[in-house]
């Protein structure tokens, strides 16, 4: 038998430019590993080990005053039964109803706060007097507790005592005052106005960031050649803020798919604004289930974790198809 060593089974020379990592970058790396062992503890003890345990929890019949009692189920808070009698989070149409109110509150309130923020932010980023003020009191909605701003807007859509149908009676454009947080045909849009109030700041605010980092030289240089404003935004500014405006929106989705205390305070059990974390919250204290409502939360995470995850690959396929 030839042992002779062919070409493929000689060791390859490495690259000339390849380096091995310096005794420096080694200490470097370790010390990184260092400082970043106590955050990783810490998002450990307080993320990923009450993940787990809310998983747990989900896979047993676990009630809050017999938490030490539970016994394991395996699946059966998830969907179990036969034929046409099934039980479970999966097979529950008030969850799913809360999902699609979830979903639908998302979609429309981050659409309208990023079409805002889009607004806000070309304004402020434009040169004026008393230019730092303005945007000082731009942020005052986002400063405002979120429970605050639930209460705040509580009375001013009031069906009797709130300024906004006062506003809208005296205009003539409603003939009777709106129960805003009571009729069920009114109710989400007072959600999604409130939340638009509060969030859009925050849009303006990271957009207005990156439109700060773009460089001046081509928007003088479009200025000299006579390109229109519309034309300059779509072919050169748009482009460039996309990725600022893609994680923009990736913050306020999350924020938004898990939204609770803007909706529990401003209309509390009400069946056409339930969210995701209201209706496990109602399993979890107001019927103590804590198996169910563990897994109401553990659903409702991968979903959350689902739908994020397509955002951004899609987003990554339409910025790749830019020229």
């Amino acid at each position: 038998m030839n042992m002779t060593p062919g070409p493929h089974d000689r060791p390859q020379p490495l690259p000339a430019n390849h380096h091995p990592p310096s005794q420096l970058t080694r200490q470097r790396t370790r010390t990184a590993w260092l400082f970043l062992a106590p955050l990783l503890v810490v998002m450990l003890s307080v993320a990923v080990w009450p993940l787990l345990r809310s998983v747990w929890f989900s896979l047993t019949d676990a009630d809050l005053s017999l938490l030490d009692e539970a016994r394991f189920i395996g699946v059966e808070n998830y969907l179990v039964g036969s034929g046409e009698d099934w039980y479970g989070i999966l097979a529950d149409p008030q969850w799913w109803a809360a999902v699609w109110n979830t979903v639908y509150f998302a979609l429309v309130s981050v659409s309208i706060e990023t079409a805002l923020g889009l607004i806000i932010a070309l304004v402020l980023n434009a040169t004026f007097r008393m230019r730092g003020l303005v945007r000082a009191a731009v942020l005052i909605p986002w400063a405002i507790p979120t429970i605050v701003s639930a209460k705040i807007w509580g009375w001013m859509l009031h069906d009797q005592f709130g300024i906004l149908n006062d506003l809208l009676l005296r205009l003539g454009l409603i003939e009777q005052a709106i129960a805003w947080t009571a009729d069920p045909d009114w109710m989400m849009a007072a959600v999604i106005l409130v939340d638009v109030w509060k969030t859009t700041p925050f849009m303006a605010l990271l957009i207005l960031a990156a439109l700060q980092l773009l460089p001046r030289d081509c928007y003088e240089a479009a200025r000299i050649d006579g390109v229109h404003p519309l034309r300059l935004f779509a072919r050169v500014t748009l482009p460039l803020i996309r990725p600022a405006l893609m994680v923009a929106v990736i913050f306020r989705l999350l924020d938004a798919l898990r939204m609770f205390d803007l909706v529990y305070v401003l209309t509390p059990n009400a069946a056409e604004t339930a969210m995701m974390s209201t209706y496990a919250r109602q399993q979890l204290v107001d019927f103590q289930q804590v198996g169910y409502g563990s897994a109401a939360t553990t659903v409702m995470f991968f979903l959350i974790a689902m739908l994020t995850m397509a955002y951004i690959t899609l987003g990554r396929v339409r910025l790749g198809a830019i020229p």
